[in-house]
């Protein structure tokens, strides 16, 4: 590359210099010269004090970094013949990582012969979306794979 496209460090454009000359004005002015954009033809580049641009850009990084949200997703697992005051626990749990602003997978879990009656595992389900419908609503539809039924819940107030 025997031009490049000259910023100065106050971001003045200085024009198309030579590479040798650009090195020399950051070497006087006791900075960096730091390519910006190599794709650009002639290439741009740019007199700054690399070490205090990466601190610049980490500290951006942290700051959007923290005002990202976190979520995750919590399993309340359930069978099918489960008694109603423990699916009233179940529920309150889900309902509690709902409101801290988590995902909740509510997963039916069948075994031997509850297999020829999923129609159980679809009423406890549908119990369970009704008693957490003024919260939160669900997030696709009520997927199974193998002995599991799925169905996955997340707030209203993150959908809107």
């Amino acid at each position: 590359m025997p031009e490049v496209r000259l910023i100065d460090s106050d971001g003045i454009m200085l024009g198309i210099v030579k590479t040798v000359e650009a090195l020399s004005k950051a070497q006087t002015l006791d900075l960096d010269l730091v390519e910006i954009s190599p794709q650009a033809s002639p290439p741009v580049c740019k007199i700054i004090n690399f070490s205090k641009f990466k601190y610049e850009m980490d500290k951006k990084g942290k700051e959007a970094k923290k005002r990202q949200k976190v979520f995750q997703l919590k399993e309340v697992r359930i069978r099918p013949r489960i008694g109603e005051h423990d699916l009233e626990i179940k529920i309150k749990h889900a309902r509690s990582f709902i409101e801290d602003g988590n995902k909740v997978q509510i997963t039916v879990m069948f075994s031997g012969r509850e297999m020829q009656h999923r129609d159980l595992g679809v009423k406890v389900m549908d119990k369970v979306k009704e008693s957490l419908s003024d919260i939160a609503e669900t997030e696709g539809r009520t997927s199974s794979m193998g002995t599991r039924m799925f169905l996955t819940l997340v707030s209203k107030k993150r959908i809107k």
